[in-house]
């Protein structure tokens, strides 16, 4: 296997050659793919339960194993790519999401749909570390304008597969096989690029890496992480309780589907400003605070008002969960080298997912329990006071390896 030349890496860093451009175009197809293994389940759970005879604890697996998967395997892919190399291991991590894809979308056995459910929720953990390392390798002088293009494929892809499976399902004569197997093609696509791309496997740049134990003593990957984690845990909390608390509200269900549609949108326009915004400064402090401003605001409402202005209220926390690209893009402007880019990245989503996956079971439980939004609500204030804190922290203009703990 060949590697890239010296001219070749200036060409992908400085002007848009041809290989750059397929770089381009690898990112944003992978992207694309990368939760659609999530996104497509939702929508047509119930049916998939019933097809299957799946039991409440299968359910239960089913809907936590995203934050599991994403957790574990995404704090070996850096060992991974050492191994394997980056576009190697990318590729192979597509051709196993597309094949867990077709897999679940062919079975009729519970235990091989959660089976190849993990395979494909591996493949896109891998892709959620090994992303923002090829855009630090290639392109690292322009971090935050291709940190732009995948966040933004990312949301695309994640708001396609919530949206397209039940048309596709009902195109399909109520089938769920179909509709869940579709994707499957759209992963298959977006293994064509890194095909040619093995023949251009980047040099190491020969920099230590680290490993999860280093990380552990270091304040700054453990604030990236916290604030990987407090976003993902308020995203997971809205996305399975907006409705609900919408309707508790006051609305109708299909109103409410409609504000959980909006809410899903929002995150292509933050998308597309939050990381070029966020890479034109080197504090990206104020950033954090803005969008914990738009998070108490929007939960206030909520919490308060959610009829009134419900629309309005939605939109306010929709762009606070502009904290998600910001987050992606700190992985970047907190490093210097890919290595360490792939170690904080492995770090602070697999820390950060784990976090994350306790928030919506403590919700769920503090409603039940109370019977109201009160409690939840209190906890997602303190949720993003905990966010303002670490983002303070890992928001200030400062490098991972310049840390004292990391350099004994």
């Amino acid at each position: 296997m060949s590697v890239l030349t010296q001219e070749a890496r200036g060409r992908t860093q400085t002007r848009p050659g041809p290989l750059a451009w397929l770089l381009v175009l690898g990112i944003v197809l992978a992207a694309l793919n990368l939760r659609t293994a999530v996104t497509s389940v939702g929508p047509v759970l119930d049916h998939i339960s019933a097809g299957l005879g799946m039991s409440g604890a299968g359910v239960g697996l089913l809907t936590t194993l995203p934050v599991l998967i994403f957790a574990t395997v995404g704090a070996v892919t850096p060992a991974m790519a050492r191994k394997a190399g980056d576009h190697r291991l990318l590729l192979l991590a597509l051709l196993a999401l597309g094949a867990g894809l077709l897999i679940r979308a062919m079975v009729d056995s519970a235990e091989v749909f959660l089976f190849s459910s993990a395979l494909a929720l591996s493949g896109g953990a891998v892709g959620n570390v090994l992303i923002p390392t090829l855009i630090k390798r290639h392109f690292p002088g322009r971090a935050g304008t291709m940190t732009t293009v995948y966040t933004t494929a990312l949301a695309v892809g994640t708001m396609l597969a919530a949206a397209a499976t039940v048309p596709i399902e009902r195109a399909a004569d109520g089938n769920w096989h179909v509709a869940l197997g579709v994707w499957a093609a759209l992963a298959a696509v977006a293994a064509l690029p890194w095909l040619v791309l093995l023949r251009a496997e980047p040099e190491s740049t020969g920099a230590r890496a680290l490993g999860m134990r280093t990380l552990l003593r270091s304040r700054l990957a453990w604030a990236v992480a916290a604030y990987f984690g407090t976003q993902s845990m308020v995203a997971y909390i809205m996305f399975g309780f907006l409705p609900t608390i919408l309707t508790d509200g006051g609305l109708t269900t299909g109103q409410a589907g409609l504000l959980l549609g909006v809410f899903t949108a929002i995150s292509i326009p933050v998308s597309l400003i939050v990381p070029s915004v966020a890479e034109k400064f080197s504090d990206q402090r104020p950033v954090v605070a803005a969008f914990v401003v738009f998070y108490v605001t929007g939960f206030l409402g909520l919490w308060l008002a959610p009829a009134a202005w419900a629309w309005l209220f939605v939109v306010l926390v929709g762009i606070g969960m502009g904290s998600f690209p910001l987050a992606l893009t700190m992985l970047a402007l907190r490093t210097r080298t890919p290595e360490a880019t792939a170690a904080l990245s492995a770090f602070g989503q697999s820390a950060g997912y784990l976090i994350a996956g306790a928030g919506p079971l403590v919700v769920g439980v503090m409603h039940e329990a109370t019977g109201g939004w009160t409690a939840p609500f209190a906890l997602l204030f303190a949720v993003v006071a905990v966010q303002l804190a670490v983002g303070w922290y890992a928001g200030r203009s400062r490098y991972l390896e310049d840390e004292r703990a990391l350099a004994r």
